[in-house]
């Protein structure tokens, strides 16, 4: 059964003259069955505003209207996209709103109403950058509830990875330290046109009340960055500079200052941090 009465996204793609960019890093979703199922994935969303960053032809975001969301605020750069995104909102009137531009510039709070969830198809170009941004806000508990997101699998990978894996290093440490994290959906290249070179999944992070262990963010993040920017190092020479009695403030934190990064799980890194901004 169609989830609306709106033409395929083939036909779509085909009237509005949409190929996919590069430059823009679109590879466009095509099979609404499996655009319904990610909105889904995102849980309830008959009580949520939705904020999706690149929309493209719709594919998620009729998705996500046909699954009950209360309303969905679309940022789209692309504006060959505009006409078929217009088609969407007068098929659910009152329900979509579009923005042409950037969502790494544009501000979207002032046009949605909480509860709010983000879910996307974030283009792999701004994907990792819009997640960190989201991950650390100057205040927690952010302004969304949950993220639901498309990445490339090697992304997804290191969102939830665990010390001791080759995945694991800052993105997970700073996910997992707000969020729960978890892969819901696996991709092959052929789900998507054009098929991109590598698999892709979908990523749920549910934000906690507050963080899992007591941090100062800034400081949790620069000892992390810091920590993986040289994983191959043991901790005492990878941290050098960053306090004069780095090795007493490891071994406090119940660290092995020769130790590397990816063998020490999140719990450890913040009682470093909190040591270190004593």
């Amino acid at each position: 059964m169609p989830i609306d009465p709106l033409p395929p996204l083939r036909a779509v793609i085909a009237d509005h003259g949409l190929s996919a960019r590069k430059s823009l890093g679109q590879n466009f979703l095509l099979d609404l069955n499996l655009t319904a199922r990610i909105a889904r994935s995102a849980g309830d969303l008959t009580q949520c505003d939705v904020l999706e960053i690149g929309p493209g032809p719709g594919g998620l975001t009729r998705g996500l209207l046909a699954e009950g969301a209360r309303h969905v605020l679309a940022i789209e750069k692309d504006a060959r996209c505009l006409p078929a995104l217009a088609e969407i909102a007068a098929a659910y009137p009152g329900r979509l709103t579009v923005i042409e531009g950037d969502a790494l510039e544009v501000n979207p709070l002032a046009h949605l109403t909480p509860p709010i969830r983000i879910a996307a198809n974030l283009p792999y170009n701004v994907g990792t950058e819009l997640l960190v941004r989201w991950l650390t806000p100057p205040e927690w508990p952010p302004f969304w509830q949950s993220l639901t997101l498309m990445f490339q699998r090697e992304v997804a990978e290191r969102i939830v990875a665990t010390p001791g894996s080759k995945a694991y290093g800052r993105l997970a440490l700073l996910a997992q330290w707000r969020c729960d994290a978890r892969i819901v959906m696996s991709l092959p290249p052929q789900a998507f046109t054009p098929p991109p070179k590598v698999s892709s999944a979908v990523v749920h992070l549910s934000a906690l009340p507050a963080p899992r262990f007591a941090a100062d963010a800034k400081t949790l993040e620069r000892l992390v960055a810091k920590a993986f920017n040289q994983r191959r190092k043991m901790l005492r020479a990878a941290l050098k500079g960053l306090t004069p009695d780095i090795e007493d403030k490891l071994v406090a934190a119940g660290i092995a200052p020769t130790d590397r990064a990816e063998t020490v799980d999140l719990e450890r890194f913040c009682a470093l941090a909190r040591l270190i901004e004593k």
